[in-house]
């Protein structure tokens, strides 16, 4: 198997992915984003780079001899008008603004042509370790109910419209009425908003009330975006109290996914991995 770039974000999945390559015996080497990438992945081979320097990544790669990237971690959409920047980043970051002005696809879509450009594959984080992904059917919790499943229908009704127009990856619906879409804000954010609506529409602990989706967009290349939950999304969906948490199989990744789903059961809520 190629050597691996893995080039790190914030969050825990960067994490669990070089714990995966390390266990795996594949050669790896970890690009550290300055200031996101989690302390743990100091500990593995690396370069720690600050993220406008593409020429460093690209000498760090190559020095390394990796053959492909995969791209995974939080990384919040930077100002490019002050962002420093080296060689590299002063060639190719015009490129990624232009892009992100047709949405956030568009851009990581630009970020890995650049990549492709320097001869690099790109691989995917369910790829680098496919353990991440969701199964199908019900990973934790308790069954869901009737009107439970009649909202997943319609989560994944609205979460493909809004995918459609790049706007974003996750959907509140109780009662088959849509709650909340996300849009920059992020999930966390968004299960904050379901809490200050009317207590007609949406559950409470001991009468939990819909459901959170998160599904990829339909326009989305899987290998540069792939939703992702986590014990804090797990946490902020019970306080908003919903009844549970729905992906689509295959395509949702599920970081530290022992204790994510170990803290769902402890809530009662359900999480459930729809069939393509």
């Amino acid at each position: 198997m190629t050597k691996l770039g893995l080039i790190a974000g914030g969050g825990l999945a960067p994490v669990e992915i070089a714990r995966y390559l390390k266990a795996s015996g594949r050669d790896y080497c970890i690009i550290r984003l300055a200031g996101l990438a989690d302390e743990e992945l100091s500990a593995h081979p690396g370069h720690d780079i600050d993220i406008g320097h593409f020429q460093q990544i690209f000498v760090a790669l190559a020095q390394e001899g990796c053959k492909a990237v995969c791209m995974v971690g939080y990384v919040k959409r930077p100002d490019f008008d002050t962002l420093k920047r080296d060689e590299g980043g002063a060639a190719h970051l015009p490129s990624i603004q232009q892009a992100g002005r047709g949405g956030d696809d568009s851009l990581l879509r630009q970020v890995a042509r650049v990549f492709e450009s320097q001869g690099y594959a790109i691989e995917g984080a369910h790829e680098a370790n496919p353990e991440l992904l969701l199964d199908n059917g019900v990973q934790a919790g308790p069954e869901p109910s009737a009107a439970a499943l009649d909202d997943v229908n319609e989560a994944f009704r609205i979460a493909n419209a809004i995918g459609a127009l790049d706007i974003g990856q996750a959907v509140v619906v109780a009662g088959k009425i849509t709650l909340a879409v996300e849009a920059q804000e992020g999930t966390d954010a968004l299960l904050q908003r379901i809490q200050t609506l009317s207590p007609v529409l949406i559950g409470r602990e001991s009468a939990r009330k819909g459901v959170l989706a998160k599904v990829a967009k339909p326009i989305q290349d899987l290998r540069l975006d792939m939703p992702t939950i986590g014990v804090q999304t797990v946490e902020a969906a019970a306080a908003a109290g919903l009844e549970g948490i729905v992906g689509q199989a295959g395509a949702l990744l599920v970081v530290d996914k022992a204790r994510t789903y170990a803290r769902a059961a402890q809530l009662g809520l359900f999480i459930y991995g729809h069939a393509p």
